[in-house]
């Protein structure tokens, strides 16, 4: 029997009274990986992406431990239930046309003090006003900024495609929006570098490949930088009082972090190091002491 399908066994008859699904976390693995993602933040505090836990128990874990502060959530659903149930610093990281949610949000002082919303667009404000139902609650806003890659003009993007707001201009044009709208304060930009964080520079057998995307990888560090602290700087003459510049994830912590104009860093999947970040060269997760088996190494992982 492998070591991976000695630990199956065992956990399946650990579990076996339960009903599924179940997961099985090793939390000697999750708690090393966390202490990693602090070691590579360098001091920025690193907000925990939901969406790639999604395990109260597990949040309420890690936010317990220094160098972890709120929580960046996956819908307005999800923020709202995770404020009652006693986070005190959500942010939802997607633009959201849920109205229900909105005038829940807009009619409760305690959602509203907690949870933070991101948009892009001042249609979305309108949305928002629309949906209070008399709820006199101030809206806390963030604006998401665009962190593709363009090249040749403009004719190559390479990365998502998550807001139209690229340019320092259009982000301090809807930071005017935000702050002459009544009922809504503006506390924040958020930019997640997926074409950065998300993809691995170490390719198993196509050294060509590895090489492009470090390179890559290296000219979109370098313009993001320029011109997310450029961002920063248009936004900030707006609103002075920003409270907080998000960016990241977990395979460029340590980039992002060495950015003068990020305040924190988002991360999630980092703390259950899944097979994509077997390919990373910049960190390598936590083993679990109960395999050496290649098949589970770095991972605190479940079924």
């Amino acid at each position: 029997m492998t070591p991976r399908a000695a630990d199956r066994a065992r956990y399946d008859r650990a579990t076996a009274h339960l009903d599924a699904p179940v997961a099985v976390v090793d939390l000697e693995a999750f708690d090393a990986n966390a202490a990693d993602l602090v070691r590579r933040a360098a001091g920025r505090p690193i907000r925990v992406a939901s969406k790639s836990v999604r395990c109260r128990a597990l949040l309420e874990r890690v936010l317990a431990r220094d160098g972890f502060a709120g929580l960046m959530s996956f819908t307005l659903a999800e923020s709202l239930w995770l404020a009652r149930s006693g986070f005190e610093d959500v942010l939802l990281a997607y633009p959201s046309a849920d109205r229900t949610a909105f005038a829940e949000l807009a009619g409760d002082a305690k959602l509203a003090a907690a949870v933070t919303v991101t948009v892009d667009d001042p249609a979305q404000l309108e949305l928002i006003d629309r949906a209070r139902e008399g709820g006199r609650e101030e809206i806390r806003v963030c604006l998401e900024l665009d962190t593709s890659l363009r090249l040749l003009g403009g004719r190559v993007r390479i990365g998502a495609l998550r807001s139209p707001l690229r340019e320092p201009a259009q982000l301090a044009e809807l930071a005017r929006s935000v702050v002459r709208r009544p009922g809504f304060r503006l506390v924040g930009v958020m930019a997640y570098e997926g074409h950065v964080a998300g993809v691995g520079d170490a390719v198993a057998g196509r050294p060509v490949r590895s090489r492009a995307i470090r390179v890559m990888q290296g000219v979109a560090r370098r313009e993001l930088a320029a011109r997310r602290a450029a961002v920063v700087r248009a936004v900030r003459a707006v609103a002075p009082d920003l409270e907080f510049v998000n960016g990241g994830g977990t395979g460029s912590v340590q980039h992002t972090a060495a950015e003068r104009a990020v305040t924190e860093i988002a991360a999630g999947s980092g703390l259950y190091v899944p097979r994509l970040f077997d390919n990373y060269t910049s960190f390598t997760g936590r083993r679990p002491h109960s395999s050496r088996s290649p098949s589970c190494a770095g991972r605190a992982w479940a079924w």
